[in-house]
């Protein structure tokens, strides 16, 4: 897990002004994403997890603590404070899984001010990959809603942490397994995958090479056969499933060229070779508009291995999230920064069928026909419950079938926002003056738009 040291400068340096003089009163902190991505109709939540995981271990280490105590020129006296920090606050988000809008809170921190205030870079980082990771995995979900979905971005993601969040995120979105070994073992996910260019030159053919992969591993025997001539090696692989009494175990990967005229062509000799349950797997530089040309062409390709522009959510590789102070000491606060303009106050989520949501005050009665989305999962530094991939997968299937075709379409989606309930609306028009109350109400009508 993340050191303490996962952090900016400027959270270390106001941590220790805080306790200095003693500014240790509950903060909440709100973390949203301001605006969605270009292309981008709705994101998925993630890094929910992580974000807990970190929480419930944060701690400085000794050696750390001589670090910082060197870095600042701190007297020992500060050392000693930031010794004991723990996190000892209460965590209110959106289960992973969800589908939400730009504005809308996905993480609400509250807890003595220098606490709060110095997991924030952490935080961010944990939510802000994965959702948009989670987010590009939904649409290629979207995309190919009948066929096998693989994470295959291990090599290309920006460190193998974050390969481990591509397929943890991925899972969570909808995908049916990963080539990552280690994600597998530590998700419980299923690690799939088939054989390189590499080992069919290792062989003098083509023939020798699938063979002995077959010979080897018999129940998951997939053969890349684009290395020389994608229909002559298609051919060859149909001959040796035949010979090996290979059926739905067996395979073929297309990883180059024309997919969707090559899936059709092989598709017809792997038939007329008598091997019918013999599978076809694609893969290269796929991503949820690759695979919606695929599908609409009616290409008989059952799985997609999908990698580079999955594990880098290549159209979208950044989300604007926000990290910002609502509430210090009981005060609601706020800022007013041209296009970074917040509410103030703990917020509450309340959804409508149809993914309609309004963002409102924590503790107001709930609209009628909603249901809050914020959850309580920590109370005091301690997580309230455990949450698995099983429920998250299922959320996000239940969220994405409710999705309508305006907010779920890949280009130029009609982006989901969430309203303001009138009780924020005022909270917040009080806040600003009576002279604010007309240009609140309009933020209010914008909120897709700033937060």
């Amino acid at each position: 897990m993340a050191s303490a040291l996962s952090t900016d400068l400027y959270e270390l340096t106001m941590t220790v002004s805080y306790l200095r003089r003693r500014m240790t009163a509950p903060a909440t902190f709100s973390l949203l994403v301001r605006n969605l991505p270009s292309q981008r109709g709705f994101l998925v939540s993630a890094g929910l997890s992580d974000c807990l995981d970190f929480l419930s271990g944060f701690r400085f280490t000794d050696d750390e603590l001589a670090y910082v105590g060197e870095l600042l020129q701190l007297p020992d006296r500060d050392v000693r404070r930031l010794a004991g920090l723990r996190f000892t606050g209460d965590v209110w988000a959106v289960p992973e899984g969800h589908v939400v809008s730009g504005g809308t809170p996905l993480l609400e921190v509250t807890a003595p001010l220098p606490e709060a205030q110095l997991v924030e870079t952490a935080l961010l980082n944990f939510v802000t990959f994965q959702t948009a990771v989670a987010s590009k995995a939904a649409r290629c979900r979207l995309a190919a809603p009948h066929a096998q979905l693989i994470d295959f971005g291990m090599r290309r993601t920006q460190s193998l942490q974050a390969a481990m969040q591509v397929a943890r995120a991925s899972a969570i979105a909808g995908f049916d397994a990963t080539s990552n070994v280690a994600a597998a073992r530590r998700f419980g996910l299923v690690a799939s995958g088939t054989m390189a260019h590499s080992y069919v030159q290792a062989f003098p053919n083509e023939a020798e090479a699938f063979r002995a992969f077959a010979a080897d591993f018999p129940s998951r025997a997939v053969f890349l056969v684009d290395t020389y001539d994608t229909l002559a090696g298609t051919a060859i692989a149909a001959e040796v499933a035949k010979a090996s009494g290979l059926g739905a175990s067996a395979g073929i990967r297309l990883d180059s060229g024309d997919l969707a005229e090559l899936a059709f062509g092989a598709r017809r000799i792997l038939d007329a070779a008598g091997v019918p349950a013999v599978r076809i797997v694609a893969s290269g530089g796929l991503d949820e508009y690759a695979l919606d040309r695929l599908v609409r062409a009616g290409a008989p390709i059952d799985a997609y291995g999908v990698g580079t522009r999955l594990g880098t959510s290549a159209d979208a590789p950044y989300l604007d999230t926000a990290y910002k102070l609502v509430e210090y000491d009981g005060r609601p606060v706020f800022k007013l920064s041209p296009g970074k303009a917040t509410t103030p106050g703990r917020k509450q989520v309340f959804r409508s069928p149809g993914l309609v949501d309004s963002v409102g005050i924590r503790d107001e009665v709930p609209p009628a026909g909603t249901r809050p989305l914020l959850q309580q999962v920590m109370r005091g530094g301690e997580r309230t419950a455990i949450d698995s991939l099983a429920p998250a997968r299922a959320r996000c299937a239940a969220d994405l079938a409710e999705l309508s075709d305006d907010h779920r379409r890949l280009q130029d989606p009609v982006p989901l926002f969430a309203r303001w309930t009138p009780q924020l609306l005022a909270l917040a028009a009080m806040m600003k003056g009576p002279e604010s109350s007309s240009s609140a109400r309009t933020t209010g009508e914008r909120s897709r738009r700033s937060y």
